[in-house]
């Protein structure tokens, strides 16, 4: 199979260089005006590679369809999935730079050069020498998450419509705003997908195929402390910030994304803001088991109950939100897209495994709403940082993925 590699790195490459990080802050949706350049660009080239039904609706999802080739009609609807946002913690609009066939020597991006790659502190990096890195400059991201997955995705609908030889039932493809912020299937319409099943392009190292992620919540505290002019505060002030900074320092930090890995779940404050009137931590609560997160909600509500009767002057107010689920509940119910995924790797000669993500997909929410859809690698690396990565190599192998897996649901 002759994947057109240059075509992909054209692609990928135009993707990453607009700004599409989420905004947590705003309510609409997409969330930003970076978001709706790249889904309206989607729009502009579904069209030109020949895909059928392409729509993109007011919040900025956009829908497309490879219909089925001849004898296979019947075949259950799969449909591929990629999110067009990038996270919020950096700047999008990225320079790309391609480190052709990299030599195994540190990668020193130019526009922050103590932004480095190494394979003595990134040993996924060893894997692709030979191949040809792609990076940022040093003080964005590079969008890899999800890009290289829109990237994949256009490229294996191109390849399945150049080469209408190869049998495969209706496939539908999905691109969508605002999955960083856990906002990313909230209004797709999945009546209107016409799905059976459905993959997420979202994933890490080459052979990832993924049916396991955190389950995760929101949680916000809010503290309202007792105002005083500071010069004559003594027995009336309540600062909400002191408190706020008592609250925190009860955490352990045993349950800590610093302090923990493999299946470990963990609460994390995400930001801090306020004044001596009134302070709001936002966190984040993730477990791969729904017992092990109401046991983290117990804990927060256990802490904020002590500080309520240590400062009883002050309204502690903690609220939670849930986000999403392990889509293993639902998809050990039926592994089907599971194997078809790995034996898809196996047949682009890939070896696959499988292992839980330390995060969350838009498969955890479209799962949970139904339609199972585990997560399938795009090669990305260190990412939500300046120095994510990915190669040319792997994202040609993910396509390959996906032209093997629409075969494999028409029977063939």
């Amino acid at each position: 199979m002759q994947i057109d590699t240059a075509d992909l790195l054209e692609r990928f490459l135009r993707y990453v260089q607009i700004d599409t990080r989420a905004d947590p802050a705003s309510d609409t949706c997409p969330s930003s005006g970076g978001q709706w350049l790249l889904l309206q660009l989607l729009v502009t080239e579904l069209k030109e590679i020949g895909a059928s039904d392409v729509e993109i609706t007011e919040f900025g999802y956009v829908t497309a369809t490879i219909p089925a080739t001849p004898g296979a009609e019947n075949a259950p609807v799969i449909a591929w999935c990629a999110h067009a946002d990038t996270a919020p913690n950096l700047p999008g609009g990225a320079k790309p730079i391609v480190h052709r066939n990299y030599d195994g020597r540190p990668i020193i991006l130019p526009d922050d050069p103590t932004q480095q790659l190494t394979v003595e502190t990134i040993p996924f990096l060893r894997d692709a020498i030979g191949q040809d890195v792609i990076t940022a400059s040093g003080t964005t991201l590079l969008g890899a998450d999800d890009k290289a997955g829109v990237a994949i995705v256009l490229q294996a609908a191109r390849y399945l419509l150049q080469h209408p030889d190869i049998p495969h039932g209706k496939i539908r493809l999905s691109f969508n705003p605002d999955e960083e912020i856990a906002r990313g299937v909230d209004k797709l319409d999945l009546a209107h997908l016409g799905a059976s099943f459905a993959y997420t392009l979202d994933g890490a190292e080459r052979g990832e195929i993924c049916h396991e992620t955190f389950s995760a919540d929101a949680a916000k505290l809010t503290i309202a402390g007792v105002s005083a002019h500071p010069g004559w505060a003594k027995d009336v002030m309540v600062n909400a910030l002191r408190l706020a900074g008592r609250y925190l320092a009860a955490l352990p930090m045993a349950q800590s994304p610093e302090r923990t890995s493999g299946k470990d779940g963990f609460i994390h404050p995400v930001s801090c803001s306020g004044s001596a009137e009134e302070a709001t931590v936002s966190f984040i609560v993730r477990d791969f088991e729904v017992a092990g997160l109401a046991e983290k909600r117990a804990l927060m509500e256990k802490i904020a109950a002590e500080l309520r009767v240590a400062e009883p002057k002050a309204r502690i107010e903690l609220k939670f939100t849930e986000q999403y689920r392990n889509m293993r509940y639902w998809l050990e119910k039926d592994m089907r897209p599971v194997e078809f995924a790995r034996e898809a790797a196996k047949r682009a000669g890939i070896t696959p495994f499988a292992q839980p993500i330390r995060g969350g997909t838009d498969g955890s929410r479209l799962t949970q709403r139904g339609l199972p859809t585990p997560n399938i690698f795009t090669g990305m690396h260190e990412v939500h940082s300046q120095r994510e990565w990915v190669t040319l190599q792997d994202m040609a192998k993910s396509t390959e993925t996906l032209v093997h897996l629409a075969q494999l649901w028409a029977g063939k």
